[in-house]
Parts: structure tokens; sequence; C-alpha cells
């Protein structure tokens, strides 16, 4: 009965053109906006609720692994790793025609997000970033607002390009309100996920991400994230520098995201299922844990210590290395989270010893060290990630300081120039797949025939017996001989159609040479420099198979054939990369499916 009748309301929602109209979309994308906030605080409280569960006490990741004894900070996250493996497992087993990771379901898939897969690998999240995992929460956090966003757009039966868009708007809501950055959130998914900053796709998401910065404020749950004293105006000669730490942070995000990738390879090798090798990852983490707990997590606490109190350039080497080292194991060993939140936490680690090494060299061009934690989390973010506009607009939303924006632009331009320079590598895989596609379709915009020739086998001379340019027809089927002089000058064809002719109308035609039979104008040869547009052209009324290629000297030398079919494969790699295109991916028509 209640099956019957949501099945009716779905099919008179389908019957609702309008509900999936662009203005309709925004009253969508504020409700998810909504949906994204209340699934940001659930997550919090889970972590909360598998806090006191284990150890009786809650708060900060920082502060509980601290007061555990030495025993408990090594068996807590033995133990929920083996449990986050085994639900990783589970979730894998389950076999499923949906996406199982929010961008692929915006960038190449159809929108629909596995409700059953997305809920393990949030559950099996939780419990790694609530046993001090070095991984940012807000992985699940965006996950859990995507899936919502996709269970209503489903439900709804929403086009493709409209689902994509909600399930998009749900990723901007979960970014804002982990956050508290909602122009941000809008750009980090039109940056990262999509890769286009049209206004029909990022107006849906800034609704989406306003509405979950509201309605996180409205529940009391927001906060400036990391609250400084007003700052001063930063003079001129002591903005320069943050051009060489911009370089500095440009440098070295690549390798931190090869470590990463290097040690995920390593725990693969050990060809432990993932319970045992999460559960190995874990043993590893409370190990560093009994040594310096202020690693577990994602470093909110530390980044926030280094805004505020004084730190011996030693102890900020010491807890970097730990950090990065704590972060690469947990990611490693295949724990479902974010990298982000740690990134900002190498990167204002790199910022506060630069700052340190600024004052003790030149304190004259020193800016105050906060600004330069604030920088370096800025700048080592847009490197990481591949979209720095986003990350200089996090910083300023999660500080509300205007004195740094100038600082943040001339690090991060120059930081993403860099990264992108030194590795193709960014921290979504997305993002590398995009840039590989647009690579290729400016090579496939500007191919040459050079590129397609091969070589020409089906070639006479002039003075060639016709007998023989017959035995040749017999062995190649081809429609045209190529004749040419002895210097390889391009004298014409020799057709078959006028071959079988010849054969009807006379008896004997063999010890005619060919050029008496020789066509000079019955076909436009193609040249080497023509693009793909200009041969298509010459073969759509072509009705053979290939066409010859001869220079433009005066005496056009044959330089061999091109074949239809190579040209027609280079527009087919050209058309499904414009398919995958950000264009291609949020085409708002308002077909909808059934």
């Amino acid at each position: 009965m209640i099956r019957n009748s949501v099945h009716a309301m779905r099919e008179r929602l389908a019957g609702y053109s309008w509900l999936s109209g662009l203005a309709a979309m925004l009253c969508w994308a504020a409700l998810v906006g909504v949906l994204g906030a209340l699934s940001t605080l659930a997550f919090h409280l889970g972590i909360r609720f598998v806090q006191s569960l284990v150890t009786g006490q809650s708060g900060s990741i920082v502060a509980v692994t601290s007061g555990l004894p030495v025993w408990a900070r090594i068996a807590f996250p033995v133990g929920a790793g083996f449990l986050a493996g085994l639900l990783l497992l589970v979730s894998s087993r389950i076999k499923a025609s949906t996406n199982s990771d929010y961008m692929e379901a915006v960038a190449i898939g159809d929108g629909r997000i596995s409700v059953r897969q997305g809920l393990l690998r949030s559950l099996s999240s939780l419990l790694t970033v609530a046993s001090g995992g070095s991984i940012g929460r807000e992985g699940a956090m965006v996950h859990l607002s995507s899936l919502s966003a996709s269970v209503i757009g489903r439900f709804a039966r929403f086009s493709t390009a409209r689902l994509r868009l909600l399930v998009a708007c749900g990723a901007a809501a979960g970014v804002s309100a982990a956050y508290g950055s909602p122009i941000a959130g809008a750009l980090f998914v039109a940056e990262i996920v999509i890769g286009t900053m049209s206004m029909r796709s990022v107006g849906p998401l800034l609704v989406a991400a306003a509405s979950a910065h509201a309605t996180m404020r409205a529940l009391g749950s927001y906060h400036t994230l990391y609250a400084l004293p007003e700052l001063a105006p930063i003079p001129v000669q002591q903005v320069l520098p943050f051009i060489v730490l911009g370089v500095v942070t440009g440098v070295v995000a690549p390798f931190f995201l090869k470590f990463l990738n290097a040690v995920r390879g390593l725990f693969k090798a050990t060809g432990l299922g993932l319970p045992l090798r999460l559960a190995l990852g874990g043993l590893m983490l409370g190990a560093l844990l009994v040594v310096m707990p202020q690693v577990a997590g994602n470093g909110y606490s530390v980044v926030n210590s280094l805004l505020h109190v004084t730190w011996a350039w030693q102890a900020v080497v010491l807890i970097l290395l730990f950090k990065v080292l704590a972060t690469a194991i947990t990611v490693g060993s295949g724990a479902v989270g974010g990298v982000f939140t740690p990134a900002l936490f190498v990167g204002g680690a790199l910022g506060a010893l630069f700052g340190l090494v600024a004052h003790a060299l030149v304190p004259s061009l020193a800016a105050p060290v906060p600004v330069y934690v604030l920088v370096g989390m800025g700048s080592f973010l847009g490197a990481a990630t591949s979209a720095p506009l986003m990350a200089m607009l996090m910083i300023f939303e999660m500080t509300l300081s205007y004195q740094v924006v100038l600082p943040l632009m001339l690090a991060g331009v120059p930081a993403y120039f860099v990264a992108r320079a030194l590795a193709e590598v960014a921290m979504y895989d997305v993002t590398t797949v995009r840039e590989r596609d647009v690579v290729l379709r400016y090579r496939l915009s500007t191919t040459r025939i050079t590129e397609l020739i091969k070589p020409a086998s089906t070639v006479v001379h002039p003075e060639t017996p016709v007998g023989d340019a017959l035995q040749m027809f017999i062995d190649y089927p081809v429609r045209y001989l190529y004749v040419v002089d002895a210097q390889n000058v391009f004298q014409g064809v020799v057709a078959q159609q006028d071959m079988t002719g010849l054969l009807l109308a006379q008896d004997d035609i063999r010890a005619r040479p060919v050029s008496e039979v020789m066509r000079i104008d019955d076909i436009t040869p193609l040249h080497p420099d023509m693009t793909l547009d200009q041969a298509q052209a010459l073969f759509v009324p072509f009705r053979g198979e290939r066409l010859p290629v001869v220079s433009r000297d005066t005496a056009p030398r044959l330089l061999g054939v091109v074949y239809k079919s190579a040209v027609l494969e280079k527009y087919s790699a050209l058309k499904r990369s414009l398919d995958a295109s950000p264009d291609a991916v949020l085409d708002l028509s308002t077909r909808r499916i059934g």
C-alpha cells in the first residue's frame, strides 16, 4: 500500500516538468543545503557518540587522545581500523549500478549514488576519525550531503543532467557546512568537481551553500573557524616575501601528494585484506600517538595553536614530519576520508616555518607569523587541489580577515603554476583526468594530416603496362592506383571503373601504357599541413576509402595516403572528449528519465 502510494507520487512528480526547470532548481538547491547542514551535524554527533562509547569522554580529537593511557592510544585506532575495514569490505561487495563516490557521480556518472555503499563508507570514515585517524572529516560530510541530494533527485525522477547538478549542490552544501565557507564551498565544486564557472551551474551551487551556512547559523553551530585578532594592514615591503612562500608551497605540494600515493602502494603490496590493512595502519598510527598525540585528527587544534602561540622552529619541524607520516599511514592503509584539512595543516606549518625564518633573517621584511600560517594554508591547498581561487576564498571566509587577501593572491597563483609545472598530480583524480582531457582536445583539434599519413603501396608509373595495373587491382581491393613519375611526382590516378569499361569494350589492352587511361583531375589530393576539418571536407563527397597526400611543391610529390577511417577515429575521440566536458555534463535540458 505504502509502496504503491510512493510510486504514484513519483509518477505525479515526473509529470510536472516545471519542477526541474532552472528556477525550480534553486528551490531544490536550498532544500539540499538544509539537508547538507543536518548531515554535517549528524556526523559530528556520531563522532562524539563513538568517543563517549569507547573512551567515556568526547570533544577535541587531540584532547581525547591525550587523555587516553598508552595502551588505549594504540588499541582504539587498531580496533576502529579493523571495524572500518570490515565496513569497507562489505561495501565493496554490494552490487550496485550506481556510483559510490559523489565526484564520479557528478563528473562522469549519472548522479546516482549508492545509498548502502554511501552509508557504510561514511560509517567507516566515522570510526577512523573518532579513533584519531589523521584524515579530514569533511570527506564523509560532503558525501552524506551529496547522497541526500541524489536520493531526492532520484525520487523526483530528475533527468541525468539535473540529477548531476543537484548532487553537485549537495557537495557544495557539505563543504559550506563543514568549513563555514559558503562561497568557497560553491567554488570547490565548480572548480574541482564540475570544472566550469558557468553561472547556470554556479548559481544553484551558491544557493545550496548559502542555505547550508544559514542552517548552521540558525542551529548555533557556526563559528569563525580560525578567528584572529584584528590584523594591521601589511606594508608593501612585507608583501613580496609571500611570493617566495608561494613557490615553496608549490614545490612541496606535489611531493606531499606523491608521498601519500607511495605509502598507499606499500600498504597494497602487503596483500592484506581491508580489515587487516586498516588495523595495521591503526597500529602504526597508535605508535605515533603514543609519542605525539597532537597529530591525531585533522590538525585543527594545532593550526589554531600556530596562529595564537609562538612556536620554536624545531617544534614546528617535528610536528610537521609526524603529521605528514600520520596522514600517509591513515590514507595509505585505505581509510575513507578527506585530505583537505590535513593539507591545510601542512601548509600552515610550512607557513609558520617560513615566517620564523623570515623574522630571523630579514625582520624588516617579515609580516606577523600568523599571516604566514594562513597564507601557507591557502597557497598549499590551492596547489594541492588545483583550485587556487577556491583556496583563497576559503581562507578569507574561515578567518574573515581582509588583510590576508593580497598575500594570498601573491602566494596562491605562483604556488598553483609551480605545482602544475613540477608534476601532473592533484588531490582529486577527477582534476587530473579533466586536465588530460583538455590536453587531448587541444591535440585533436590541432592534429594535422601529416600525423595520419600511411605509405602508398598501390603506385604505378606512366609507362606501366595496363596488364600490370589490372593485376594490382586484383591484389589490392582499392578503387584507384596512383601514378607517379621517376621522381615520385604525382601525375594522376587510374580508376578501377575505367579499367573495367576498357576490358569490356576492347579485346586486348594489356600492353597499353597506364598513361593512356590515367585521369588527372578525378580526385583532389590532400596536403600534409591540412587540418582534420579540411580533410573531412574532401572525404565527404569522395566515395573511396583513402585519398593521396601530396606536397605543395610546384611538382607535387606523392607522400602517402590517408584513410577515411583514421580521420573518423580522430573525430570520434574528439567527440568522446567533448561529451565528457563540463558543459556536456551539466547540459540543462528539461528532458526527464522515466
